[in-house]
């Protein structure tokens, strides 16, 4: 079975490529803190001769509590996504979450994401297809592997075949998320480029009570674990101060942890991807 591959830019993402990179603060903050984390993660992942999209998210439609704080905003943040876009030449990737959204964002972006919570939404899953432009679909929390297949269906219906399947953790019991391995490998299956989100897998929802708790100590173990599966790109949320951050802190990578991370994550996905395939059935 021939891999599929998305591109995004000069970055051709494929489950037997070189993985890419994508990662960012969870939301924007301000313009300066948004070009100065996409330029240093640019600068960190060049020297690994990794493709790098940079990630983060306008508005956070689904926090915990009242008192979480949801982002800089549609008009703000569409200037800072076209400056990071032709200073820096970065790729962007972003999420919306209603259908009215997609029309505004699709031409600032290179990759538009739906959110878990919403990946079965049939009318946000039409508008985003019908921009044709890339899609990287996360697998909600309750679902099994299998029902992402009626998800792809959907938005193949509509013309649309760039598609990412991104695992982001599965709820186990409360306040707690577990990350099948099992059933992240099986997501390559469909033939669509899969990534792994690390960060997010790391969470515990509605753990502190009025915020999502984390287990940031883990992420380089859990990283390590999905790239032996062979994934095409890594999902990470980086911050220079996780203990500051507007929101996802206890989970998000400290920024000068980065490049150790990296280091370790693109030697273990070239000897993994340099093994020969074993069919065991």
């Amino acid at each position: 079975m021939t891999n599929k591959k998305v591109n995004c830019g000069n970055i051709e993402i494929s489950n037997n490529k070189k993985i890419c990179i994508i990662a960012g603060p969870c939301q924007l903050e301000t313009e300066q803190h948004a070009m100065d984390m996409a330029g240093k993660i640019q600068e960190i992942t060049q020297k690994f001769g990794l493709g790098f999209i940079y990630k983060t998210s306008f508005d956070k439609a689904n926090r915990t509590s009242l008192k979480g704080k949801r982002g800089a905003g549609l008009d703000a943040s569409l200037p800072v996504f076209d400056k990071i876009k032709k200073e820096l030449k970065v790729p962007i990737l972003t999420d919306i979450h209603n259908a009215e959204q997609c029309s505004h964002v699709a031409n600032h972006v290179d990759i538009l994401q739906i959110p878990a919570f919403l990946c079965r939404q049939t009318d946000l899953v039409g508008s985003i297809a019908r921009s044709g432009v890339p899609v990287n679909i996360k697998k909600a929390q309750f679902m099994s592997p299998t029902d992402i297949e009626n998800v792809i269906n959907k938005f193949k219906s509509y013309g649309n075949n760039q598609l990412l399947l991104c695992e982001r953790g599965t709820s186990f019991g409360y306040n707690n998320l577990v990350v099948d391995m099992i059933g992240l490998a099986s997501l390559k299956a469909y033939n669509h480029p899969v990534i792994f989100d690390v960060t997010h897998s790391l969470q515990k929802p509605g753990g502190l009570g009025d915020k999502t708790a984390g287990r940031r100590e883990s992420v380089l173990d859990l990283a390590k674990s999905g790239m032996a599966l062979g994934l095409a790109g890594l999902f990470l949320e980086v911050h220079p101060d996780p203990d500051k951050a507007m929101c996802d802190g206890p989970c998000a990578l400290p920024l000068f942890n980065l490049k150790e991370l990296l280091l370790q994550i693109k030697s273990l996905d070239a000897l993994v991807k340099s093994f020969r395939t074993v069919d065991l059935k």
